[in-house]
């Protein structure tokens, strides 16, 4: 052993991390059409650009079309071209013209067609506002939209939702009337009296004109970001100060901050979010040569050709490789998975008609054959689990409740893996590495309802000898809200699967070269396989093996990420606090809030652990396979103990890659989402092996939650709903309709699994805290309503289960309240409207030795 170990630490300490690239694949898809007369276009700068539909408009612009250069004026046109690029040949279609010729305004895609705003016509700086779009054949122009406040030119804009936001630019036609400006126009108040600019606060800093913006997510809210640009140095000087600082704008709190300085002024070049949290610079002018336009005219080189990239998260910029060319006071549009940036200026006078195309490249590392094999070894051995322990399966009991000859620890650790599935696995690493560690708390109220758990709930079920944790619900009240807590239950866990499945297939797409969908496929086959075959037993004892396997595979990551880190843990400690990545309150009373309030996380963390603890058969089931009572209370113990270390562990993890990739920027891949951060790291950072090995436990903890959805739900369908109506003739046949139920189902949630992949998911953890919520409030309070009080009754609990599902679908469908309170307004909602409802309402009630009163006997 001594010697594996030291190999093992060796490989670790050995390992030369990968080298980050990231990089944009370029291509020119057009050039701008010739005119009349057959003369080669020369491009324009300052055109109005933006996408309607299949559609690319350009329009306006200015240029100096006639040579030589240097020896003409500048030209304004008006001219609208129109390009479909999805024809076979990116046939250009004539738009007509604009109302006027104009350039240097800013323009922005909507779904009504290109916003055009302000801009130059040459004489003046305009203040109006218009839309093209196309209708098919011709460009129709709509200007029934409010003007600006005050005339400007050479600003950008950028659309969040259905409104569109304004900075920067100038309001005459030299530098010194740069702007402070920030303004907004609601497009969904189009045709009121309030369809208005609203003037906001501005950016602390200084004025500035072809300043740069863009949209993105910063973790918590999504954000829009002004940088760059120019100003006038003094009142006495001419010459421009070129600008590099970032601003940030918080749509959420209407709040600014400053970010990491762009490395070099990118002035009138062009900037767009892509994906969850980078930003694209295509370009721009970092003003090296402006005092030597002149002297170079023709020989002038023109400007830096190297993209910028900037993480939100990080708060880092690097490199995103070689341009073809830099084109500048145009504006980047986003097309098909990449961007398109029509024409533009690439040196002072120099007008380029190419339509340039940028896709960025994603990583496209192979998985390598040892990872391939320690993979498939531990798949092959979690099936071998179950048909190891088909051969014990005679009954039922064996099947659902494992004969009750488990081990505590067994079940401690299959609680655990159930409750901390793969969304735990890599969504609270992400959760972390976003944001910081608030949602710890959360985790942190396990051992206050393991209290609950094993003082309350464990006896009753113990005492019922309960199988269904629902059969509860038919002793206390009545058959009808036993099936319609059994039929909650099974509802949530087809859900469950498919979430837990598809997500899971989304994170593991960044980690290895297979697809979602065929992740899904592969967790959902196998898991059905050793379930199928082996019960509860292969169930537990699969949970067993995962739990190892994915505690082990974070404490390795973690090892890894200190090696990556330069200055060790202690550099870790450092960082991390001084980015506030370690904060566990946010002391505010908003329940809409990403930021979460510390009162929402540890009343919502209570309840969502309570209704689990108490409601979820995927639980209660484990309380009833040890020998006895005391055993199963060690296990819910042992679970609690298990969830602490994991929570510590999986935060620390999550902090420990921002403080990673904060050093390492050029090793993000801007392709990838939030949640596969973790699956990143494996993929290009770890050893051949160890990532197998990680991978396998991100498996592991997905066919946990997969598997022990699959057992329950069959156990709660054959107890709840077959056995009372003698569905089978004897005990053989039950125990194939439970395997037979049990693949039906798993088929079901992989199957749902396949529809919901979804990339565009921001956070797979808050996903699935809203599903838990939906179900598992109604659920617990039925639960509580039935325990905590004497008088309710079997009416009460039946509408206080409708109404607080209606309830769960107005909170989901209608609000914006965190999902960490869905739980407990699911349970409280459900137990008062139960409570009075029985007051005034006759139902059946058996009480007696059923509620916590009884308990004191």
């Amino acid at each position: 052993m001594r010697s594996i170990g030291a190999i093992l630490i060796g490989l670790i300490l050995s390992h030369s991390l990968a080298e980050g690239e990231i990089t944009l694949d370029w291509d020119t898809i057009a050039t701008l059409p010739a005119d009349a007369s057959g003369q080669a276009h020369p491009g324009v700068a300052g055109p109005f650009a933006g996408r309607h539909g299949k559609a690319l408009i350009v329009a306006g612009g200015a240029n100096f079309p006639n040579p030589p250069l240097w020896e003409t004026n500048k030209v304004w046109h008006d001219r609208i071209h129109v390009l479909l690029p999805d024809t076979a040949n990116a046939t250009w279609k004539n738009g007509g013209q604009l109302p006027f010729p104009n350039a240097y305004g800013a323009s922005v895609s909507t779904e009504d067609g290109v916003v055009c705003m302000g801009g130059d016509d040459g004489s003046t700086i305009r203040d109006e506002v218009y839309l093209l779009s196309w209708k098919g054949d011709k460009i129709a122009i709509e200007t029934a939209y409010p003007a600006l406040p005050q005339p400007c030119a050479y600003g950008s804009a950028v659309l969040i939702g259905n409104t569109i936001y304004m900075a920067g630019g100038q309001s005459g036609k030299t530098l010194n009337t740069a702007l402070t400006n920030f303004w907004s126009l609601d497009l969904g108040k189009k045709g009121s009296e309030e369809f208005q600019w609203q003037v906001l606060d501005a950016w602390p800093g200084s004025n500035r004109a072809f300043n740069l913006m863009a949209a993105q997510h910063n973790g918590y809210d999504t954000c829009i970001y002004v940088m760059s640009g120019r100003r006038k140095s003094t009142e006495a000087d001419d010459t421009p100060e070129f600008l590099s600082d970032v601003w940030e704008y918080n749509t959420v709190h209407k709040t600014w901050r400053a970010r990491a300085n762009v490395p070099r002024s990118v002035m009138a070049g062009t900037a767009l979010g892509y994906g969850q949290s980078h930003v694209y610079v295509l370009g721009g002018a970092d003003g090296s040569l402006w005092d030597q336009v002149d002297t170079l005219k023709d020989a002038h080189p023109g400007f830096p050709k190297q993209a910028l990239v900037y993480h939100t998260i990080t708060d880092t910029w690097t490199s995103a490789g070689p341009m073809p060319g830099n084109h500048v006071t145009t504006t980047a549009i986003a097309w098909d998975g990449g961007f398109v940036i029509p024409s533009g200026e690439i040196r002072p006078r120099v007008r380029s008609p190419q339509i340039l195309r940028a896709t960025p490249v994603p990583d496209t590392q192979g998985f390598g054959t040892i990872n391939y094999i320690v993979l498939m070894v531990y798949l092959l051995l979690m099936v071998g689990v179950g048909v190891y322990f088909a051969r014990r399966n005679a009954s039922t009991d064996d099947f659902f409740r494992g004969g009750k000859r488990m081990a505590w620890w067994a079940a401690g650790c299959s609680i655990f893996a159930t409750m901390l599935s793969s969304l735990t696995y890599t969504g609270l690493p992400s959760k972390a590495f976003a944001q910081d560690w608030v949602y710890a708390v959360a985790n942190m109220m396990i051992p206050l309802v393991a209290i609950v758990a094993v003082f309350v709930a464990l006896p009753f079920f113990r005492r019922i000898d309960a199988t269904s944790a629902y059969e509860y619900l038919e002793k206390r009240f009545d058959r009808r809200t036993r099936l319609v807590g059994s039929g909650l239950f099974t509802l949530f866990h087809i859900f469950r699967m498919a979430v837990v499945m598809s997500l899971t297939g989304l994170a593991l797409a960044a980690a290895t070269p297979i697809t979602p969908m065929q992740a899904v496929v592969i967790m959902g086959f196998l898991s059905i396989l050793y379930c199928a075959l082996g019960g509860i037993e292969a169930v537990i004892w699969t949970d067993t093996i995962q739990t190892v396997v994915l505690l082990g595979g974070a404490i390795l990551a973690f090892i890894l990420l200190m090696q990556g880190i330069d200055g060790g843990f202690s550099t870790f400690l450092t960082t991390a606090r001084e980015a506030n990545k370690f904060k566990m309150a946010n002391m505010h009373s908003d329940i809409t809030n990403a930021q979460i309030a510390l009162w929402v996380i540890i009343l919502g963390g209570f309840g969502q652990n309570l209704s689990s603890y108490t409601a979820d058969q995927a639980v209660v089931q484990r309380y009833m396979t040890t020998p006895d009572e005391k055993l199963a209370a060690r296990s819910i113990w042992t679970n609690a103990v298990l969830s602490v270390f994991a929570t510590i562990l999986f935060f620390g993890l999550g902090s420990a890659l921002f403080v990673f990739y904060q050093s390492h920027p050029d090793r993000l891949d801007p392709t990838t989402v939030t949640d596969q951060i973790l699956p990143l790291f494996i993929a290009r950072e770890m050893p051949m092996g160890l990532a197998g090995l990680i991978v396998a436990g991100i498996f592991a903890a997905a066919q946990s939650t997969v598997s022990t959805s699959m057992n329950s739900t069959a156990t709660t369908i054959v107890t709840d709903f077959l056995r009372p109506i003698n569905f089978c003739k004897d005990e053989t046949g039950y125990l194939k309709v439970a395997r037979l139920v049990t693949v039906v189902i798993g088929l079901l949630g992989t199957a749902f699994g396949l529809v919901f992949v979804d990339p565009d998911v921001k956070s797979q953890f808050d996903t699935f805290v809203k599903v838990i919520g939906m179900f598992m409030g109604v659920l617990g309070g039925l639960f509580v309503l039935g325990v905590a009080t004497q008088r309710a009754n079997s009416t009460g609990a039946l509408v206080g289960g409708i109404v607080g599902s209606l309830v769960m679908v107005y909170l989901w469908q209608y609000t914006q309240v965190n999902g960490y309170l869905y739980t407990v307004t699911g349970i409280t909602v459900c137990a008062l409207v139960g409570y009075v409802t029985s007051l005034f309402c006759r139902g059946s009630s058996q009480p007696h030795q059923l509620t916590i009163h009884s308990l004191r006997n």
